[in-house]
């Protein structure tokens, strides 16, 4: 057997995983990798910054269950790609960041940009490490693909120091990764079929990761046989049809009160796949913690979640693909007594979602909406960051596929251009809308570099109101009137976009963004639209100066 570097043996191991593609900033610090990467059959998206190449490679994951791959150079590399895996621990998403390392021989002496990675992630990664010897390359890619997607998926760091990339060893790949399903026990099963057949206001809420379209599907047939409400939690709204008539709706921020007074007054929460963290829960304030007063029934991959914060009356450790086909087995009652709940729920659901509030100014984010749910296909797929903004996509939007939604729940500005470009080159035949707010997109506006350079034709929406909204929404409450770091003074959106080679147009009335956005199809490459919106135009549901009035009227 021919000796091979440690870097030509780490990218044999990533080809032999089924690693589809590979988001890096190149450094010095792991050049043997990148010589070995420049014979393989793995394509390799250079970014601009580290941070958008791991939120690239974490909404890889995302959108395909598989683990998202990511390369930087030491010291700053590493901290500016810190920001994708915190997105990818509190996303619950498999990713997997490589970081060149300083020579073995030179650790402890403060080396140039010598960092201990294991106490720089140890509180964000499932699992940190540092290969010692190139012969082990093999191993502890194999444990990293497996670490990373089993239980309850995250991120795994390897940092790779620069001579064991140039060491020559021997060593045999093992076999492909192969994703580890946790089956449901049949007792547990029958136990759930009880409960569910005894129940009068029961609801599913579906959530986490490790979802497939399969999945979806069969949970869909379980939940119209039983007639069983099903919400989404934060940001997960793709894990069900919202115009299936079982849909009852999302609970993240700013959630329906219809849905949550359901939900409170439920007798048995079915949750599938989430954790009910701070956002779904309300603030912990949903469910009473540590013991519900419904029945709780919590379907959770990793033993360690269940528990933690909320005590099931039933607890099952599978993963959702495997649940949900168990729970296709399950049967009905003869006599439902939670029939005609679904229904309820799914109307209160449309009157919420489909009544459209006026904003102050020409530009209507009503009517932007209005003509995305008109226009856009169902399998098209969007991705947003962190802001005000976001509520307009997350309340307004109907998503009707699996897979057509990327958003960090961990609540990051500056995801959502990166998350459509890998969103764009993961799926090129699927249209790709990206909504941005003017704060978040210019954390990460630099990747309009690389979607120029990858050809990646997706469709920027940077709905721009002069301010860091969501901080000004809070500062009016609290502070009325003392205006203090939040205000933005912007470039010009659509002349920087033209500079990248895209297709960039200015919109500032409701009524010329149908024909901008039909422009931006049809130009069939990168696009930007700048929205223009009246700085009154705080939220959805209040303006600026009734935030204000409101925080001065209970000040007295």
């Amino acid at each position: 057997m021919a000796q091979k570097t440690g870097g030509q043996l780490l990218v044999e191991a990533l080809e032999t995983h089924g690693a589809e593609r590979v988001f890096c900033v190149p450094g010095e610090s792991y050049l043997a990798v990148l010589d070995a990467l420049h014979d393989a059959d793995i394509p390799v998206t250079v970014c601009r910054q580290e941070g958008g190449a791991a939120m690239m490679a974490e909404a890889h994951g995302k959108l395909t269950g598989r683990p998202g791959i990511c390369m930087v150079t030491r010291g700053p590399g590493a901290t500016n790609a810190s920001a994708g895996v915190h997105v990818a621990a509190q996303d619950s998403i498999p990713m997997i960041l490589f970081i060149g390392q300083i020579e073995r021989g030179m650790r402890e002496r403060e080396a140039f940009q010598e960092v201990d990675y294991r106490q720089m992630f140890g509180g964000i990664a499932k699992w940190v490490a540092e290969i010692d010897h190139a012969d082990r390359v093999p191993e502890f890619i194999s444990r990293a693909y497996h670490v990373a997607t089993s239980g309850r998926p995250g991120p795994v760091v390897l940092a790779l120091p620069e001579d064991t990339l140039v060491e020559l060893a021997d060593a045999t790949q093992p076999e492909p990764w192969k994703q580890v399903e946790t089956h449901p026990g049949l007792t547990q099963m029958a136990d759930l079929q009880k409960r569910l057949w005894a129940a009068e206001r029961p609801i599913a809420i579906l959530g986490g990761s490790r979802w497939t379209a399969e999945a979806v599907a069969a949970f869909t047939r379980f939940a119209e046989r039983f007639e069983l409400p099903v919400a989404c939690s934060f940001r997960r709204q793709m894990l069900f049809d919202n115009l299936h008539p079982n849909y009852a709706g999302d609970v993240g921020i700013g959630a329906n009160p219809k849905l949550l007074a359901r939900i409170k007054a439920s007798d048995l929460v079915l949750l599938v796949g989430g954790r009910l963290s701070e956002m779904p829960s309300q603030s912990y304030t949903l469910l009473d913690i540590p013991q519900p007063s419904q029945q709780f029934i919590h379907v959770y991959p990793d033993p360690d979640e269940l528990g933690r914060v909320y005590r099931p009356s039933l607890a099952i450790n599978a993963s959702p693909t495997a649940f949900c086909k168990a729970a296709e087995g399950l049967q009905p009652p003869v006599s439902n007594k939670c029939a005609g709940t679904a229904s309820e729920a799914h109307a209160d659901y449309l009157a919420w979602s489909g009544a459209r509030p006026q904003t102050p100014g020409a530009l209507q984010m009503a009517g932007v909406m209005d003509y995305l749910e008109a226009n856009a296909a169902p399998g098209t797929i969007f991705t947003n960051g962190a802001g005000n903004y976001a509520t307009w996509l997350h309340r307004f939007h109907r998503f009707r596929q699996f897979g057509t939604q990327a958003a960090p729940t961990s609540g990051s500005m500056g995801y959502g251009l990166p998350g459509a470009i890998a969103a764009k080159l993961a799926f090129p035949q699927q249209d790709v809308v990206c909504f941005a707010g003017d704060g978040c997109l210019q954390m990460t506006i630099q990747e309009l570099g690389t979607a120029a350079q990858e050809g990646a034709s997706v469709i920027v929406l940077v709905i721009d109101n002069g301010m860091y909204g969501t901080i000004r929404m809070h500062q009016e409450r609290h502070y009325p009137g003392r205006i203090s770091a939040t205000k933005l003074e912007n470039p010009d959106f659509a002349a920087l976009a033209r500079a990248y080679g895209a297709h960039a147009e200015t919109v500032t009335v409701t009524e010329d963004f149908g024909p901008a956005f039909e422009r931006a199809k049809a130009s069939g490459r990168l696009s930007l639209l700048h929205l223009k919106l009246d700085p009154e135009a705080l939220t959805p549901a209040a303006s600026l100066s009734q935030i204000r009035a409101a925080a001065e009227a209970a000040k007295g």
